[in-house]
């Protein structure tokens, strides 16, 4: 994505309220927020288990309907629509080599349209600036207010999933597989 000059830094580890947010970005706001973050009172459906809440990725809240771009070449290696509430909707894995790590590295792209499916199928080439999908609304990207969860892996997760949140006890390890998006998307935050 290309952040606008002016956005917000969020910090939720003294809670998350949703609705703020979705009128935030109703009026056209974008924000960021943040690698490792314990996040509070966001992360209420099932599949968390009242436990996982430290986020591992980073997120870009923005209007629904904003292309996102691939920062690197890379190769769809997964895509999927996981739908379930508080899951990540629309989702695509790329594979990048690293020049600077001589590794590959998986980014993951959820939240975003149905549309984005109709574009990518697994084996498609992305040259750097190429267009993966479009940020989702509500109704396609989990319920979430819309953005843009960006994750890395070192290790190849096998499909179109990698856990977006971990609890105290998976911390040490998930730092190991998922390091901080910010070796690609820079300083943002």
């Amino acid at each position: 994505m290309h952040l606008p000059e002016q956005y917000t830094a969020f910090s939720f580890t003294d809670g998350y309220n949703a609705r703020k947010m979705r009128e935030f970005i109703k009026k056209g706001g974008w924000g960021v927020g943040g690698y490792l973050e314990k996040r509070s009172g966001m992360y209420l459906a099932p599949q968390y288990e009242n436990r996982r809440n430290i986020h591992m990725g980073i997120d870009i809240w923005a209007p629904a309907g904003k292309p996102v771009f691939a920062p690197f070449d890379g190769t769809v290696a997964y895509t999927a629509n996981h739908n379930e509430e508080g899951n990540y909707g629309v989702t695509v894995v790329l594979k990048h080599f690293l020049a600077n790590h001589q590794r590959d590295i998986f980014a993951l792209y959820g939240h975003l349209s149905l549309g984005t499916l109709k574009n990518l199928e697994r084996g498609h080439f992305l040259k750097r600036g190429n267009l993966v999908g479009w940020l989702g609304d509500e109704t396609e990207n989990g319920n979430w207010p819309p953005h843009l969860h960006y994750q890395l892996s070192w290790h190849d997760p096998g499909k179109a999933d990698m856990p977006g949140v971990v609890s105290d006890e998976e911390l040490s390890e998930a730092k190991k597989l998922y390091p901080d998006p910010r070796i690609i998307l820079g300083d943002i935050y």
